[in-house]
């Protein structure tokens, strides 16, 4: 099991990833909300490539007032540490209540993802 992901998440991710590769349109709600405790950086993931299990697709809040959706590696998340030395870390109480067009849309307004 990846530390970012459990290994229900990590089924979940996959699964909106398989979609994804076969052509489908899909509009997801987001498995797993990442952030970095001292750095204000979060991405909501929604997929996860199933060619290298290491891709995930969602929507990325760089604290710089333009969050979009983007891919990033799960394997680079792991290495990333913030100014205090927090490294990336699972948002146990995220429980996500829109799809991941709707985080997007009022991301965008907003210029931050909503809680």
């Amino acid at each position: 099991m990846n530390r970012l992901t459990t290994d229900d998440e990590r089924e979940r991710l996959l699964a909106h990833g398989k979609a994804r590769a076969a052509g489908k349109n899909i509009d997801p709600m987001p498995v797993v909300r990442l952030f970095t405790p001292d750095a204000h950086v979060t991405w909501l993931l929604a997929a996860l490539d199933p060619a290298d299990g290491d891709t995930a697709w969602g929507l990325i809040d760089l604290s710089i007032g333009m969050p979009a959706q983007g891919t990033v590696k799960l394997s680079e998340l792991a290495g990333i540490v913030g100014p205090r030395q927090q490294p990336v870390m699972r948002d146990l109480y995220f429980r996500p209540t829109r799809t991941l067009s709707e985080y997007t849309r009022l991301a965008e307004r907003d210029g931050a993802i909503p809680d």
